[in-house]
């Protein structure tokens, strides 16, 4: 993902725009499981959701979506969220994930919230939490934290 992220201007001109769907367009995977992301009705963020798209499911006898979809949708969502949060335009790298499945995550659109608990000069933490009808009744939640590196010009 980050190779097509080094251009520090690009980068610093659609976070300043809030341009979170120019940052997914450049991420084949997200495009692949159908994430696409829009401003949350209620005024608080972001709101990332996943497609439900047959190529996907990870269950046919159910049928339910991938764990592995779900945690890559996931992790996308903090990901971004936090590029778009953070003080400045910064490449979060993945040092941990701890994702918690507590439903089955059925073959329906699926939504997710993050929030970003710390950031710090070098780590960050974000949580995240998927849901499908319910935002109170959510199928997963995650905590990640980053590594953050500093953009320079010898990144670009």
């Amino acid at each position: 993902m980050t190779e097509s992220f080094h251009d520090i201007e690009w980068l610093a001109r659609t976070r300043q725009q809030g341009d979170v769907a120019a940052w997914l367009e450049r991420i084949p995977y997200a495009r692949r499981i159908g994430v696409s992301v829009e401003t949350a009705t209620d005024g608080e963020g972001l709101v990332f959701r996943l497609a439900p798209h047959e190529a996907n499911i990870g269950n046919v006898l159910l049928p339910a979506l991938h764990g592995g979809v779900v945690a890559a949708f996931m992790e996308t969502a903090a990901t971004l969220d936090l590029m778009l949060a953070a003080r400045e335009p910064r490449l979060p790298r993945v040092v941990d994930v701890s994702i918690d499945y507590l439903r089955t995550a059925r073959v329906v659109p699926t939504l997710a919230r993050c929030e970003l608990l710390r950031e710090g000069r070098r780590m960050a933490n974000v949580r995240v939490w998927a849901w499908q009808s319910d935002e109170g009744t959510p199928v997963a939640t995650a905590r990640l934290h980053f590594a953050l590196g500093e953009m320079t010009t010898q990144d670009a």
